[in-house]
């Protein structure tokens, strides 16, 4: 599922959705945006190869709910990687500035504890405008984009689990404790 990267002699994951198993969390408010957003997710994960058999969607109240859904069905063991979609937009009070920043914070520390990569597509835009363009017209489709990073993430955590077990079993056949 990786390749090296010659050029830097590091790792990459590769844009191929063959073995994996995905999630994807969207939030209902916003719908307009948010349901733009998982087709372009949907069709990123068709265009690397996955079946819609790969795919489970789940759908949330709001962004702020997100994390919480992501980090248990992370935990479940059944996802290589999951997609977080939502959409907010600046209002008149700080609630904005809240849910922002705490949707961000939990999906991070979701993708942490569980070591589950999880796409963060949580359009944060003070007009409907700037949705709109991020979700399909001018700026491309960001759902797309996280269904991109959903995949190679996906792969690149397998190649590194199946790197770091290796190892380890070299290092106890050497008699080396970590």
């Amino acid at each position: 599922m990786t390749s090296v990267d010659s050029k830097s002699n590091g790792w990459r994951g590769r844009l191929n959705s063959q073995g994996l198993r995905f999630a994807i969390v969207v939030s209902q408010f916003n719908s307009f945006i948010t349901d733009r957003l998982l087709g372009g997710a949907l069709d990123a994960l068709d265009r690397t190869g996955a079946s819609r058999k790969q795919i489970e969607i789940f759908h949330v109240p709001g962004s702020f709910e997100i994390p919480l859904a992501a980090k248990k069905l992370a935990a479940s063991g059944r996802f290589d990687s999951i997609i977080c979609i939502g959409c907010v937009l600046r209002g008149e009070t700080s609630h904005y500035d809240y849910v922002c920043s705490e949707t961000a914070r939990g999906i991070q520390l979701a993708q942490l504890d569980t070591g589950v990569p999880m796409a963060f597509c949580v359009l944060t835009c003070d007009t409907l405008e700037q949705a709109i363009e991020r979700a399909g017209l001018k700026g491309g489709n960001k759902g797309y984009e996280a269904g991109l990073a959903a995949v190679e993430m996906a792969g690149l955590v397998q190649k590194l689990s199946r790197r770091s077990r290796a190892s380890t079993s070299d290092s106890r056949r050497r008699g080396h404790r970590r």
